[in-house]
């Protein structure tokens, strides 16, 4: 059975394989679980920001959520992403990915209008009244505009709202804050977004990471996680070496468009991306 606060280890955030009209490939979406799977991973996120979730209408992330939680098969956990800045919706897709068979929903807070500090706690305590499933914070501030203070997370968390943090600021400064301030919330998860980042957030005392590297190379950050766990640094920070040159790589063009590429490029799915994006290769060649 599952249980959220032994929750650890590498976590992909999927992307949404699509077809050139635009549509759900569910059968690309399939391959990608089980490349990932197969990879060693030990949970996948549907509906993140490398899933595109901001550019699906309803229908469309019901049928990613749906698909991967039926490509998963029970065998890892799947938690999904929920970015919804009006209160009622975001309660209603939580809803939702519990009724689906999710087992923790990541959390973006409410952006668009600028957000202090109160307002995020109302939103999040909020969400969780209403929750089924447990609740993970996902604080991105470059998409939303909203940075969570350590000490709000931790009030938060003190509480039991939340039970968890994805954090992809890529500030380590901020990472360690988080630990710290949750450090004696028993069974808090603390998630980085960075791939690069892995070494440093697993020695501060994270929890692993939900990334998108994985869906290219699971294999490469299940590494890193168990080398650093069985206490061979050097070893984890050769390979967090390799991953690093690999997530440079994967920058080009307009988020995600190259972890599309790349997938495309390995026979997991088409290159497509939800619509108004294009394709990366179409993208450059504009330049």
């Amino acid at each position: 059975m599952f249980q959220f606060d032994r929750l650890a280890g590498v976590l992909v955030a999927l992307a949404s394989p699509m077809t050139r009209e635009g549509e759900v490939d569910e059968g690309g979406l399939a391959r990608l679980v089980e490349h990932v799977i197969h990879g060693g991973v030990h949970g996948v996120l549907a509906l993140g920001s490398t899933g595109e979730t901001a550019s699906l209408d309803e229908h469309s992330r019901r049928m990613v959520l749906d698909g991967v939680i039926k490509a998963a098969g029970g065998r890892v956990p799947v938690l999904c992403g929920v970015a919804q800045s009006q209160l009622a919706t975001a309660v209603a897709e939580v809803d939702a990915a519990a009724k689906a068979g999710a087992d923790a929903a990541l959390v973006a807070p409410p952006f668009y209008y600028p957000t202090d500090q109160a307002g995020v706690l109302a939103f999040y305590r909020a969400v969780a009244k209403h929750a089924a499933i447990p609740i993970l914070v996902y604080n991105i501030p470059q998409f939303t505009k909203v940075n969570m203070e350590p000490a709000t997370l931790a009030a938060l968390a003190t509480e039991g709202a939340v039970q968890g943090i994805k954090d992809s600021s890529r500030d380590f400064e901020y990472f360690e804050g988080v630990c710290i301030a949750t450090r004696d919330v028993a069974g808090f998860r603390v998630f980085t977004g960075s791939d690069t980042m892995l070494v440093a957030s697993l020695a501060a005392g994270g929890s692993g990471t939900i990334c998108g590297a994985g869906n290219i190379a699971p294999d490469w950050v299940v590494r890193i996680y168990e080398e650093f766990t069985r206490g061979d640094i050097d070893a984890a920070r050769g390979s967090q070496d390799k991953l690093y040159r690999l997530v440079m790589a994967l920058r080009g063009g307009v988020f995600p468009t190259a972890i599309k590429a790349a997938l495309h490029l390995q026979g997991i799915c088409e290159p497509w991306t939800a619509p108004p994006a294009t394709r990366l290769d179409a993208e450059r060649s504009r330049h």
